[in-house]
C-alpha cells in the first residue's frame, strides 16, 4: 500500500455496514484511524456483521443516524447503497464534513494500476472478462468493486505492477474526489436509477465522473454506437479509444478488445478467453430443467435493457418473472422484444403494479406475493419446451440484500421444485 499515514489518527465515520463498509472500516482501523460505523438498519444480518466481521474496538451505531455521531468525525465514507438523501449525508453537510466513497479511500492507498468499468448494462461481464484476459497474460490481477470483494478489502501486499479491475457504479462515482483510473470504460447509457436521479442527464453526469481526474497519460474507452458517449470527445483530457459492435462479437466483447489493445494483449488471446467464457453467476445462468421446462437465473438484470437482452437471447417461449424495487424506469421499452416471445409474466415486489400498468394488454399478467409464489405460478403456466426466465428489471432491495442473494434464493427454490416434481 501507499500513503499508509494518510488516515492515521483521523476520525472516520463509515455510513453503511454492507460488504464495502465493513472492509473499509477494518482497513482504516488497521491503518490507525479512529473508526466508527453508523447504519440505519438494526436487523439480525447487520448485527451479525458487527459481531463477526468488525473489530470490537470500532464504535457502532445501529438503527439510527445521530447528529452526535456525525459531528465528532473528520471524514465520512459512504457505502454505495446509502442514498444521497440519507439523514447521515444531510448531517455531514450541516456540519461541513467531507463525504467520499469507499473507492476513493481505496484509491488513495492503492499503488497498482486501476481499470474502472461503468455503464448502465454489461459492467459485470466486461469487468470479469478484462480480469480473465489479464490473468491469461500472466498479470497479477484483482477483480472487485461491485463484483466480488470490495476494493478496500484487497489492498494488502499490493505492488505497482499489479492491476485492479473495478466494476464501478454511478453511486460510487458520486463520492469520488481524486479517483483516477489509468483506463476508464463507459459501456453505454440507458435510463437507470431514475428513482435516485431526476433525469437521464443527471445520471449521465454521475457516470462522467469516472474520467474527471484523468490526464493525457490515461485512457477513456467509449462506445461509438452510443451517441451520448460518442459526443464526449473533447470533454476528456485523456486519450479516447472508441469501440463499436463488430460482426460476430457483441458490444461487451468489443469493449474488452479495446482495453486489451491498450494493454498490449494480443487479440488471439482475448478471442480465446471469449470462446472459453462460461458466463457469470446470476446473469443468464442456466439451471436444471424440470419436466422439459428451462429455468434461467438472470437476477443480475436490474434494468429493462438487461431484460431485453435476455429475452432476445432465449429461443423458447418465455414465462417471465419480474419485479422488485422500482428504479424510475419505463418498462414499456421491453414490449417490442417481448411480443411474440413472452407468453405470460408473473410480477412481484414493490414495482409489480407499475410493471403491470406499463405491460397491460401485451400478454397475460399474474401477481405473486413472494419469489417462491412467483416460481410456483410460473411453473403452473409453463409447458414443456418453455423457458421460465427470472429477469427482474428492478433492484432487489425491497425483498433481498442484493441481487446475489435474490439469485441464490431463486436457484434454491428451483432446486426444491425439481426434487418435489421428480420425486413427488
Amino acid at each position: 500500500m501507499r500513503n499508509k499515514e494518510y488516515f492515521k489518527n483521523k476520525k472516520v465515520t463509515i455510513l453503511g455496514l454492507a460488504r464495502s463498509g465493513v472492509a473499509c472500516a477494518n482497513l482504516l482501523f488497521k491503518l490507525g484511524a479512529k473508526v466508527s460505523v453508523t447504519d440505519i438498519k438494526n436487523d439480525p444480518s447487520t448485527r451479525d456483521a458487527c459481531s463477526k466481521l468488525l473489530s470490537s474496538a470500532i464504535s457502532v451505531e445501529l438503527g439510527k443516524h445521530s447528529a452526535e455521531f456525525i459531528e465528532q468525525t473528520d471524514l465520512v465514507v459512504i457505502s454505495p447503497g446509502v442514498p444521497a438523501e440519507s439523514l447521515a449525508v444531510k448531517l455531514a453537510a450541516r456540519f461541513n464534513k467531507p463525504v467520499i466513497s469507499e473507492i476513493e479511500v481505496a484509491s488513495i492507498l492503492c499503488p497498482a494500476k486501476i481499470i474502472a468499468v461503468t455503464g448502465a448494462n454489461g459492467k459485470t461481464t466486461v469487468t470479469t472478462l478484462i480480469g480473465l484476459i489479464l490473468k491469461e497474460a500472466k498479470k497479477k490481477v484483482f477483480v472487485c468493486g461491485n463484483i466480488g470483494n470490495p476494493f478496500s478489502g484487497q489492498l494488502e501486499n499490493i505492488n505497482e505492477e499489479d492491476v485492479f479491475v473495478l466494476e464501478v457504479s454511478s453511486f460510487q462515482l458520486e463520492g469520488i474526489k481524486d479517483f483516477k483510473p489509468k483506463i476508464a470504460v463507459i459501456l453505454n447509457l440507458t435510463p437507470n436509477h431514475l428513482d435516485r436521479y431526476n433525469n437521464l442527464q443527471e445520471y449521465f453526469e454521475a457516470k462522467k465522473r469516472i474520467f474527471a481526474n484523468q490526464d493525457k497519460t490515461d485512457f477513456l474507452v467509449l462506445n461509438l454506437d452510443d451517441p451520448r458517449l460518442a459526443g464526449l470527445k473533447g470533454q476528456a483530457k485523456s486519450e479516447i479509444v472508441f469501440f463499436k459492435k463488430e460482426p460476430g462479437l457483441n458490444s461487451n466483447q468489443n469493449a474488452v478488445l479495446a482495453v486489451g489493445g491498450i494493454l498490449g494483449i494480443k487479440k488471439e488471446l482475448t478471442l480465446k478467453i471469449f470462446r472459453e467464457f462460461k458466463g457469470i453467476e446470476h446473469r443468464m445462468e442456466e439451471l436444471p430443467q424440470v419436466k422439459g421446462i428451462r429455468f434461467i437465473n438472470d437476477s443480475k438484470a436490474t434494468t429493462a435493457d438487461s431484460a431485453i437482452w435476455a429475452i432476445k437471447n432465449v429461443e423458447n417461449p418465455i414465462v417471465l418473472i419480474a419485479g422488485g424495487r422500482h428504479k424510475g424506469i419505463d418498462y414499456r421499452v421491453i414490449l417490442e422484444s417481448a411480443r411474440g416471445k413472452v407468453k405470460q409474466a408473473v410480477l412481484l415486489g414493490e414495482a409489480k403494479g407499475k410493471i403491470a400498468q406499463d405491460l397491460k394488454g401485451a400478454f397475460p399478467l399474474v401477481m405473486a406475493g413472494t419469489l417462491e409464489d412467483a416460481v410456483d405460478k410460473a411453473y403452473a403456466l409453463a409447458s414443456a419446451g418453455d423457458c421460465i426466465l427470472f429477469s427482474p428489471m428492478c433492484s432487489s432491495y425491497d425483498m433481498f440484500k442484493d441481487y446475489e442473494e435474490r439469485g441464490r434464493v431463486f436457484k434454491k427454490i428451483v432446486e426444491e421444485l425439481a426434487v418435489k416434481i421428480n420425486h413427488g
